[in-house]
């Protein structure tokens, strides 16, 4: 349970052990005593009426019935489909399926079918669509491991790793010969800066906190793993070379959470030669990949604030290396995933305007051609706006079969699969499900020439002869982008609509979607221009809509944490905020943090060279304007935004005589993975909200 901050003492916490069924890997550790202040039992008193309690209820219960699958991979050839299904809190199995649907679905497995306590995920075709790879400790494994099996099932799956330490990302190289993926070797914990971060303790040093993340490699048919990258690179994301000869990938010198953003782009010619450096760039990059006739490598480049988060634009660069060539210099959106499908064509999705576009590109004349346009959230596996597409044929696009996950706030989470808008529905999970929210509209709007978007979230029930509280939502990153997607068990504002609240999630500069000047626009800005951006989208809605001026509330989480801590000390429009693993002092966060590489894009120096950059947008320093009443909430193990900058906003607040609670999760990294504490974050985020700005006054 949650630590509710009470009064001041000396707190000694227990040794934990933590397991992450989202990746299966167990993290084990002894936190150390540390000085905090005193917590009490977690069954505090509600601040919500009996009412609004059992509407909580059931919208917790509606959220935690939702079925999430968590991949999607089409079949090279075209004709099956295979996904990750998750068994709620007990494990996740493998389905395969043809195009034509759930008819046809089987259960692809290393374990027995009866199974339901085992997890088994992380698939990966091979080229001839004959086999599959998979992750499985099914088999009583104390990890996961490397699976081949025959689709047909005329074998039983093989073992093809014993290893000790984290997998993910498999690969099979183009030959069909060889699996490659990312490995930390004796892993203590998922690898990332979401994961909650090993606990500090003896002699500290870079070194001793860091666990590396390399390429390995195992032939398909069997034999010895071989970790192929060397271990003064931290590896994040790597392409085979159309002759399976060479990698392309994106490393750094380790500490792997903190230097990504000045990764460079390497190849490497064979596990005993040495990589190369072809790319230093002046931006973070992300997903090379390799032109089939083995030419040109692609990437994404541009302002990211999260690895795994990606967004900017595209570029092409010689194998050999080279000067880069951006091809989509002054696009008015945010390609996020690439993939090529001939010799001068890339697939690309992109964001652009709070919606999800599929587009191809011709690289030798930059003309680009939309394939489809939604507002909805898209993806395959690991990477934002994927896609699963079959093998090309002829660079056409036209001749693709895919595989995605589609949802909305209208359209609850499955898997797809067919030609590009021509999906067909393959998994029927959620087919009971009905949204418990209102409608959904884009809002638009300009301020200081830029042109924000956003989306508004109808109160359920709406009725415009009645007056209603508005809750802004402002999304992490900042380099992101709030699109329409089913809400999960966890902290997501969706559900402050069910209680009759209109809902504003804007994407203001910053943001992803309209290219990359507007992505740039807060770099040494924070809190400054993306909130006045905001404030007139308030303006926008509360113009045309019966809102209530005096029940506006902010919420957020990550930047969106920052955003209202900042905002409360700016501003006196909002009468309620919850800030979410926020950050309140950006000088002293730069000296806690785990990843505190991403700082230096934004804000143009490192604290030591510029400290007034960083104290222009601290809310610490504006904290005498602060009213506004809020609850904090944060995880004990987050590295992104330590739990520090949460206790100091808390204990400013409350010297300010503001109401405040603060809300410390045990064992939670930036990402919360217990279920539990993700049912009650939002139970308290509610409840708040429901105390300080009712959805019907009293």
């Amino acid at each position: 349970m949650p630590f509710v901050i009470a009064s001041r003492t000396m707190i000694s916490l227990r040794s934990r052990c933590l397991f992450s069924r989202s990746r299966t890997i167990a993290v084990c550790a002894a936190l150390a005593c540390i000085a905090l202040p005193a917590l009490s039992a977690p069954n505090v008193q509600s601040l919500a009426s009996p009412a609004d309690k059992d509407q909580i209820a059931s919208i917790l219960r509606q959220l935690g019935r939702t079925h999430w699958p968590s991949q999607a991979e089409i079949s090279p050839d075209g004709t099956m489909v295979a996904w990750v299904a998750q068994l709620g809190d007990a494990g996740s199995r493998i389905h395969l399926a043809g195009l034509g649907g759930m008819s046809n679905d089987r259960l692809l497995t290393a374990g027995t079918p009866s199974q339901t306590d085992c997890n088994e995920d992380t698939v990966a075709w091979s080229p001839d669509s004959r086999q599959l790879a998979f992750l499985s400790d099914c088999q009583s494994e104390p990890q996961p491991q490397l699976f081949v099996a025959a689709v047909d099932g005329s074998t039983a799956p093989r073992k093809l790793t014993t290893a000790t330490g984290f997998i993910h990302q498999l690969a099979w190289s183009p030959d069909g010969r060889q699996i490659a993926f990312l490995f930390v070797p004796n892993a203590t914990r998922v690898a990332g800066a979401l994961a909650a971060m090993k606990p500090a303790e003896g002699v500290i040093s870079a070194s001793n906190l860091a666990e590396v993340q390399r390429v390995a490699i195992v032939n398909a048919a069997g034999g010895a793993l071989t970790i192929a990258t060397p271990a003064n690179l931290h590896v994040y994301e790597f392409n085979w070379s159309p002759d399976s000869k060479a990698l392309a990938y994106v490393a750094a010198a380790p500490p792997g959470e903190d230097n990504w953003w000045v990764a460079q782009l390497y190849t490497q010619a064979s596990p005993d030669a040495a990589p190369q450096s072809i790319l230093k760039p002046s931006m973070q990059i992300a997903l090379p990949r390799w032109s089939p006739d083995g030419k040109q490598i692609a990437f994404i480049g541009g302002l990211m604030s999260d690895q795994g988060f990606t967004g900017g634009d595209i570029y092409l660069m010689p194998a050999t290396g080279g000067t880069p060539r951006n091809i989509t210099h002054g696009r008015a959106s945010t390609p996020a995933w690439i993939d090529w499908i001939g010799d001068s064509t890339l697939l690309f999705t992109e964001y652009v305007d709070g919606h999800t576009r599929i587009a191809q590109m011709n690289t030798a004349s930059g003309t680009a051609k939309a394939l489809w346009e939604g507002g909805e959230s898209i993806g395959s596996g690991d990477f934002s706006l994927s896609l699963s597409i079959s093998r090309p044929s002829n660079g056409d696009a036209a001749t693709l079969q895919t595989a995605l996950i589609r949802s909305s706030w209208s359209l609850p989470p499955d898997i797809w699969a067919g030609r590009i808008g021509q999906w067909q529905q393959i998994t029927h999970f959620n087919a009971s499900q009905r949204p418990d929210w209102g409608e959904a509209k884009s809002l638009t709007w300009t301020n200081e020439g830029f042109r924000s978007q956003g989306w508004l979230l109808y109160p359920k029930n709406y009725d415009p002869g009645k007056k209603y509280p508005l809750i802004v939502s402002v999304h992490g990153g900042p380099a992101s982008a709030v699109v329409p997607r089913w809400p999960y068990v966890g902290y997501n504002a969706t559900a402050f609509s069910s209680l009759g609240y209109f809902v504003l999630f804007p994407n203001p500069r910053g943001s992803y979607g309209e290219g990359e000047r507007f992505t740039e626009a807060n770099r040494k800005d924070f809190g400054y221009g993306d909130l006045r951006d905001i404030l007139a989208g308030v303006d926008t809605a509360t113009k045309s809509l019966p809102i209530d001026p005096n029940r506006v509330g902010i919420t957020g989480w990550s930047y969106g944490g920052f955003m209202t801590m900042f905002a409360i000390t700016q501003t006196q429009r909002f009468h309620a905020a919850v800030a979410g693993a926020g950050i309140s002092d950006w000088k002293s966060y730069y000296g806690e943090n785990s990843i505190d590489q991403w700082m230096i894009p934004y804000f143009g120096a490192s604290v030591y060279d510029d400290p007034a950059v960083y104290a222009k947008s601290s809310a610490i320093n504006f904290i005498r304007k602060a009213r506004t009443p809020t609850l904090v909430v944060v995880g004990d193990r987050d590295g992104e935004c330590p739990a520090p900058q949460s206790f100091e906003f808390w204990h400013a607040l409350r010297a300010m005589g503001t109401p405040v609670k603060l809300v410390v999760y045990p064992d939670e990294g930036h990402g919360f993975t217990n279920p539990d504490h993700r049912r009650d974050v939002l139970e308290r985020a509610l409840e708040w909200f429901a105390q300080y700005m009712p959805p019907s006054p009293s």
